[in-house]
């Protein structure tokens, strides 16, 4: 049987922090799909299109890493694809309260949904897709915090 899981996100851009949880849950899955949505309470810097590009240049030499996106509720997403793990990455204890709401919430919707939250390690502990789209506004190097290809695509739209 192949051990599959989600990890969901608006990836508005892609991080480090994120690559880092998905290398990491692609050790222990046989296959990782990281699932793209829309974020309501965030201004997206990048379509969908674009963010499913940069993710998949992240993972190009990995057949067990597939990008996806979806519009919706999550476990109606996990579903439909056949998968009962969710993953999330937990920062700092501030993320714990609303991860833990979100988990129980997935599991009062569907109860054979899983939720495994994954420790960041302490590098990108402080580490968001905010505080990136942020320093890159204000002509700040974001060189430590996202991939080459996700530089030039934020410095390309900023500079638009």
């Amino acid at each position: 049987m192949t051990k599959r899981a989600i990890y969901p996100g608006s990836f508005d851009p892609i991080t480090n922090g994120h690559i880092d949880i998905v290398k990491r849950a692609s050790k222990i899955f046989d296959e990782v799909i990281i699932a793209i949505f829309d974020n309501p309470k965030k201004n997206a810097v990048f379509s969908f299109e674009e963010r499913k590009a940069l993710i998949e240049t992240c993972f190009a030499d990995s057949d067990k890493i597939k990008v996806d996106i979806f519009h919706g509720l999550l476990v109606d997403y996990a579903k439909e694809k056949n998968i009962l793990t969710i993953i999330r990455g937990l920062r700092a204890v501030s993320d714990f309260d609303y991860e833990l709401q979100m988990s129980l919430t997935n599991r009062k919707l569907e109860s054979n949904v899983d939720t495994i939250f994954f420790m960041t390690d302490e590098k990108y502990s402080y580490l968001s897709s905010s505080l990136v789209k942020q320093l890159v506004q204000f002509k700040g190097d974001v060189a430590a915090f996202v991939p080459k290809h996700v530089q030039a695509a934020l410095r390309r739209t900023f500079d638009e």
